[in-house]
């Protein structure tokens, strides 16, 4: 063979060699943007999870503040339910000053609309059926007088403070002898 033909292989090789070489690079380059396309769908993915989650956590939190900022009063209104109880039983005491009584009817009066302004309403229990969600029973008594399980009297009442149970009715409940 001569030169000629040897150069002409050479170039035929070394053009062969390049087009082998230029659709590997072809493949290899094709398989890193599939790579990076995948990648970039997983972070994509991964933003929009945690966008959500942020979302959710936002909501939550906000839920929680809402509930807080409204039950908040609850506690000091329990407090109070005790001096309430105490004007209560003074109203119905006998008294010799009517001045008195009528003071003491009127800042009753006031701070029982003051509480209830906040949320406070009372539970109706007598003449109601007993209900163990809303009436604790004290004292159980048998009587034909009455239907079974009837709510007779009250020794303490009850509460509801925004729709939530604060503090159940104590009662008398009537029974079937």
């Amino acid at each position: 063979m001569n030169n000629e033909d040897i150069k002409a292989d050479d170039l035929a090789e070394e053009a062969s060699a390049q087009g082998e070489s230029a659709a590997d690079q072809i493949g290899l380059l094709r398989a890193e943007r599939d790579s990076i396309k995948a990648d970039r769908e997983e972070l994509r993915e991964l933003l929009l999870r945690r966008q959500a989650e942020f979302d959710n956590f936002r909501k939550r939190t906000e839920r929680e503040r809402s509930d807080y900022l409204q039950y908040a009063s609850m506690d000091a209104v329990r407090d109070l339910l005790p001096v309430l109880d105490d004007f209560d039983r003074a109203l119905k005491a006998e008294s010799g000053n009517a001045d008195y009584a009528k003071g003491v009817e009127m800042i009753y009066s006031r701070m029982y609309e003051s509480l209830k302004k906040l949320g406070l309403e009372p539970i109706e229990a007598v003449d109601q059926p007993f209900d163990p969600h809303l009436h604790q029973a004290i004292e159980r008594v048998p009587t034909e007088d009455a239907p079974d399980n009837t709510v007779l009297g009250e020794f303490q009442r009850g509460y509801h403070f925004k729709g939530k149970l604060l503090r159940p009715s104590m009662v008398r409940v009537a029974v079937k002898p």
